[in-house]
């Protein structure tokens, strides 16, 4: 079926946008959801943080108009708009599963960010606004995401290691997911600069309280800027 890609990239992104509407807020895991409850832990960045969703949710709902008025038969916006229709779908009823099991969230939303951060490799560099860069905060937040899940998880069910390294492991997994990305696609900092805001949350979170934690997150920080600095003063990215 002709534009079927970009159908579904604005079915998908419209009910992946409509879904806080439709169930219940999710504020964390909750008490009964983890044999150790993790009340705001370590890993978590701080609520202002979550406020990149309302433009995570606006530019993507953009995007995937635009696709449609403008890219609809367009097989290199077609290349990207697979996987995101996957993470799309596995979005749209995450935040019901965050609220019914914790290993569940954490899988689903580990899923969410491989597909999202494959759209983003695969996006084309001109309409680099249009499509590029609303994927890439989108995959740069479930990076983050994902690895507050994970530790949060792991440390609720006290495998290994406690909230704290759970933190620690949570910021260096992200770390490493962040750099590889930005050497496959440099040109790319938006991607970057996303994981850098759940960065500085989580320094906001734990300055003062865990000093350790809010320390590593801020190396984090200046390891990233770095390499996206780097990357646009090199040739290829000119």
């Amino acid at each position: 079926m002709k534009h079927i890609y970009a159908w579904l990239t604005l079915i998908l992104t419209t009910t992946f946008v409509a879904s806080p509407a439709l169930t219940s807020p999710f504020m964390g895991f909750t008490e009964g959801q983890l044999p150790i409850p993790q009340i705001d832990p370590p890993v978590q960045p701080a609520g202002y943080a979550f406020a990149i969703w309302g433009l995570i949710y606006a530019w993507l709902m953009v995007s995937a108009l635009f696709g449609i008025v403008k890219r609809a038969d367009s097989a290199s916006w077609d290349h990207p708009r697979a996987p995101l229709i996957i993470s799309l779908a596995i979005g749209t009823p995450w935040l019901w599963v965050a609220n019914q099991s914790a290993i569940w969230a954490t899988i689903t939303i580990i899923a969410m960010a491989i597909t999202a951060i494959w759209a983003m490799l695969r996006a084309p560099q001109f309409n680099r606004w249009w499509l590029q860069a609303p994927v890439g905060i989108y995959a740069g937040w479930l990076t983050a995401a994902s690895c507050v899940s994970l530790g949060s998880t792991m440390a609720g069910y006290g495998i290994v290691l406690g909230s704290v390294g759970w933190a620690y492991a949570g910021i260096i997994i992200a770390l490493i997911v962040c750099l590889t990305v930005l050497s496959r696609r440099p040109q790319a900092p938006e991607y970057g600069l996303t994981v850098v805001w759940a960065l500085v949350g989580i320094i906001v979170a734990n300055f003062g309280s865990m000093n350790s934690v809010a320390a590593l997150a801020a190396v984090g920080v200046l390891v990233v800027l770095g390499m996206i600095a780097n990357a646009w003063r090199s040739p290829q990215t000119a």
